[in-house]
């Protein structure tokens, strides 16, 4: 595996999650494959969960880790081709990424939307010169458009809930309802979480619902074949899952709100009462989470929430990601 940025680039998806339990067992088992091996994380925005958790799988892999933050220790750099630069911007992409590469074996990058330019961040512009020009394996802490190890990690923690719920030990063909619903912020934030984690319950064994105010409907790349409902409580019924989640207007239905706060509903923020509405569903979301505002205390601090466990099989998936790369290495 060179890159991991979308679902299928794990291969068969039922393998990759028995092989996050079974790594979840023996976290040292691999240490050999990551020996005199370099990971070099590069982060252009902050982090707290993606910082700790993929540096941790790689140590848990034996390996050395280099991070650069960006933005804070090191020259500002220009990412567009073709410009004077005669501004604040020291060093340019194109030759910081080989120099970058040639300090390691693999790069993890994360580099947030800019809610500026839709077709610059859906084209992905800086990751993708991270691939072109480094010469090395290059895996997504975030992107302009996906979150991949965050969306794994969801995965792994439902797969995890369900197989212990009393629903799945008494029919075992019983698929869970998962439900992504769209919550108020009052900052725009970019569709990467949602666009991974729809991509990934697509391909996944689950029923899949969508839920959103009209206008913010994913790309359909991202969205694929799940069930989106406007009405929040009909979304919520039966759900098993509940997983809440903001992102800022995509542009799909109209380009010119792209990266705009267009709803500020306060109504869909959940709360006990929206959690009533399903078959007691265990909540999720990716942290951090500004409380009241997506959710409310009571049921973030629920016996039904998932989200510190969710946050501690971050470490899990980059473990397997960063293992199968180096075990291509």
């Amino acid at each position: 595996m060179r890159t991991f940025f979308h679902v299928e680039d794990l291969g068969n998806l039922r393998d990759a999650v028995a092989e996050a339990i079974e790594v979840k067992k023996d976290r040292y088992a691999f240490q050999h494959l990551g020996k005199n091996k370099t990971l070099l994380m590069i982060f252009f925005n902050n982090s707290l969960r993606t910082r700790l958790s993929t540096q941790k799988a790689a140590m848990n892999l034996g390996m050395n880790v280099i991070v650069l933050d960006v933005n804070a220790g090191a020259w500002k750099l220009e990412t567009e081709r073709g410009v004077i630069m005669d501004g604040d911007k020291s060093e340019h992409l194109l030759e910081a990424i080989p120099v970058m590469g040639s300090y390691c074996d693999i790069i993890a990058v994360r580099s947030f939307a800019g809610l500026q330019d839709r077709d610059f961040d859906y084209a992905e512009t800086i990751v993708g010169q991270f691939v072109k020009y480094s010469g090395k394996p290059v895996v997504a802490m975030e992107t302009a458009t996906v979150h991949p190890l965050q969306a794994f990690a969801d995965l792994i923690t439902i797969e995890e809930s369900w197989k212990n719920s009393q629903l799945s030990a008494l029919n075992s063909q019983l698929r869970p309802k998962v439900v992504l619903t769209w919550a108020p912020h009052c900052r725009a934030l970019p569709q990467a979480v949602p666009n991974s984690f729809a991509q990934w319950m697509n391909a996944a064994d689950v029923d899949f619902v969508i839920t959103h105010p009209k206008g913010y409907e994913l790309d359909p790349k991202f969205a694929g074949r799940a069930r989106v409902e406007y009405d929040q409580r009909k979304a919520f019924e039966g759900a098993h899952f509940i997983y809440a989640k903001n992102w800022s207007n995509p542009g799909v239905t109209d380009p010119a709100a792209y990266g705009k706060i267009t709803c500020d509903d306060r109504s869909w923020t959940v709360d006990t009462e929206h959690m009533s509405w399903t078959d007691n569903a265990k909540f999720m979301h990716c942290l951090p989470v500004r409380r009241g505002l997506i959710v409310t205390d009571d049921v973030i601090e629920s016996p039904n929430s998932l989200v510190i466990p969710e946050a501690a099989n971050r470490e899990i998936s980059a473990q397997v990601v960063l293992k199968r790369v180096l075990e291509t290495l």
